[in-house]
């Protein structure tokens, strides 16, 4: 599932970004549909038993396990549990559970998330790779070359936020925000390559302007409502306001785009937003 999000296209991403580690509501339905609310000897099993079982799953397998029955339904529930912990463990990189990245991220399941939504290493500028740590985005010290990022998985409904941390200097131009994929990830020259055509979205943090379609906004600062097609921008805990409304029916993937050799840019998802 993780792979197919990471190298398949827009409509294989935004349903794989839909489904994946989601929560038991579009369980519940097939539950009520075949499930047969925990009856017969899955419905039985204890806790224990199946927390072992399901503790040596993989995703995908995990997925269809939460269908089976309103017992193992929630006995999945639990987002803190050894089952996901396990697969927590064997998914993430040491280097990404050992250090800041996920800090801000209390749950297994948040964490595994987060790693199924990071920037791709299959959907990028040549002149970029993803570090071993599976969320940092490193740019080669390549001249004039604008290089780019999308997530692994783009977005059609819900509301979802992000974090993007930027090391090192921004240089020239450092731009995050949104993209389609049929967006340029990388272009000749020092530009801001997001939000120089109608397919992307971006907020250039040099000099505070908005772009879109090569066109600059108010000065404003990410969470993406696709239920309102808005895109607005926090820094630290100030809420600056949306940015962009108006947003296409479309799958619309995080993206990032730096100038500056050696620069860094780390992307952790957050799910849906507090205020709600």
């Amino acid at each position: 599932m993780m792979s197919a999000a990471a190298g398949g296209g827009a409509s294989s991403s935004c349903i794989v970004g839909a489904a994946a580690l989601s929560g038991s509501a579009a369980g519940t339905s097939a539950l009520g549909a075949g499930g047969g609310g925990g009856a017969g000897v899955a419905g039985r099993l204890p806790v224990r038993a199946l927390e072992h079982v399901f503790s040596y799953l993989e995703l995908p397998d995990l997925m269809r396990c939460a269908l089976v029955c309103w017992h193992w339904n929630s006995c999945l529930s639990d987002e803190n549990s050894e089952v996901w912990r396990a697969l927590c463990v064997r998914t993430l990189s040491e280097e990404a559970l050992r250090s800041d990245i996920l800090c801000n991220l209390p749950t297994y399941k948040g964490k595994l998330k987060a790693f199924q939504h990071a920037l791709s290493s299959h959907d990028c500028s040549r002149n970029v790779y993803v570090k071993k740590n599976g969320f940092t985005l490193h740019r080669n010290p390549i001249a004039q070359s604008t290089d780019g990022a999308r997530g692994k998985i783009g977005f059609t409904e819900g509301r979802h936020a992000w974090e993007i941390w930027w090391e090192g200097p921004l240089g020239t131009v450092a731009v995050i925000g949104i993209a389609t994929k049929r967006a340029p990830m990388q272009c000749q020259g020092y530009v801001a390559l997001l939000g120089s055509d109608d397919q992307s979205w971006g907020w250039n943090l040099v000099d505070n302007n908005l772009l879109h379609n090569g066109e600059i906004g108010e000065r404003i600062r990410v969470i993406l409502d696709m239920e309102d097609k808005t895109l607005a921008f926090e820094r630290g805990f100030e809420f600056l306001g949306v940015a962009f409304r108006g947003l296409p029916k479309a799958c619309l993937f995080p993206a990032v785009s730096a100038v500056y050799g050696n620069t860094e840019v780390t992307m952790v998802y957050l799910g849906k937003p507090l205020d709600g």
